[in-house]
């Protein structure tokens, strides 16, 4: 049977599409990374960081409940996992993997994912590690800043992404948002993970890694507008420079490098979970607050950090994960070991 469409019909059809196209054609990285949410980080945190998460140590049912507060997360936003069994969010690592772990529990990175539209094989990872070092003497160790923030951060980066998705812009490369255990006794998640990658490291184009960024360190009292990068000049001159011409654009955090020099005694370059990725020479960015009287103390509470801030911090994370995800040309790794 022939179409018939009546004129009327037909302008207020071309009308609809021409708002859609309209609607789509002004989105911009912006209007997706507005979507991380200062309240929304707050509410999350405020239950991930609670007594309920008993501190989230490696290994224990505090540890576990944390997991599946992320892996509900993501089924609740309709974010794809990455593995085989698609109902499955857990990367679990078995109990002789660990050689300090108290009774040797076996415990789980939680992973998702977004797919690529044009290059699917090449991965872009955001990471966090969401174990805490649990309770000790009768006293939780929440871990608000460390890292939960990183932790809430990464939920909202993916948000934003899937968010993108709804509207028309999947990402070009495809994103895995990797939350990784056993930070804290040993960088084992993240080991775990570049033993036992879910997608080849060859195919990883870089890791952006979030480790504590929700309060304001010592020495930047009174500074609502700043971040260290640890590692992006290491391996990718590349990398470096669009993270800062991101930065530029969309942010204006001031990008502080303290603590990216070779011979900081801190040696922070290694004491995160983006140093799994870059010993095997995929780039890395650590986005840091520095250390406060907080860190690894019971008084580390989500009542103390600075939520603003860490909504601004988390969106330069997406956008510079945008850029690298949808630009023409893979960044390459220019430096390496």
């Amino acid at each position: 049977m022939k179409k018939i469409i009546f004129p009327l019909l037909a302008l207020f059809l071309v009308s609809c599409n021409s708002a859609q196209n309209t609607s789509k054609k002004n989105a911009t990285p912006q209007d997706f990374a507005n979507t991380i949410s200062a309240k929304q980080l707050k509410t999350m945190l405020y239950t991930f960081a609670s007594n309920e998460m008993q501190g989230r140590m490696t290994g224990t049912a505090g540890n576990v409940k944390a997991a599946e507060y992320l892996r509900n997360f993501y089924i609740d936003h309709g974010i794809a996992s990455p593995l085989a069994d698609k109902e499955d969010y857990f990367q679990n690592i078995p109990h002789d993997y660990f050689r300090n772990l108290k009774d040797n529990k076996p415990t789980q990175n939680v992973v998702a994912y977004i797919k690529g539209s044009e290059f699917p094989d090449e991965v872009i990872v955001i990471s966090a590690h969401y174990d805490h070092i649990g309770i000790k003497n009768g006293e939780v160790y929440n871990g608000a800043d460390d890292d939960g923030s990183g932790s809430m951060a990464l939920l909202e980066i993916a948000e934003a992404f899937q968010e993108a998705v709804k509207k028309g812009y999947r990402p070009k490369r495809s994103i895995l948002f990797l939350h990784v255990t056993g930070e804290e006794i040993g960088l084992y998640g993240s080991k775990y993970y570049t033993d036992n990658p879910i997608f080849p490291l060859e195919n990883t184009v870089c890791d952006l890694n979030i480790d504590m960024i929700g309060r304001i360190g010592e020495g930047k009292e009174g500074n609502e507008n700043y971040v260290y990068l640890i590692g992006s000049d290491k391996l990718s001159q590349e990398l470096h420079n669009l993270s800062e011409e991101v930065n530029k654009k969309y942010t204006q955090l001031e990008l502080d490098y303290t603590y990216n020099d070779i011979n900081d005694p801190n040696r922070f370059y290694y004491r995160s979970d983006h140093y799994n990725f870059a010993k095997h020479n995929v780039p890395i960015i650590f986005y840091f607050n520095g250390v406060h009287e907080d860190y690894h103390q019971a008084s580390d509470t989500p009542d103390k950090i600075h939520y603003d801030l860490l909504a601004k911090r988390a969106k330069l994370v997406f956008l510079t994960a945008w850029e690298v995800a949808n630009r023409e040309n893979r960044i390459t790794a220019d430096k390496l070991n």
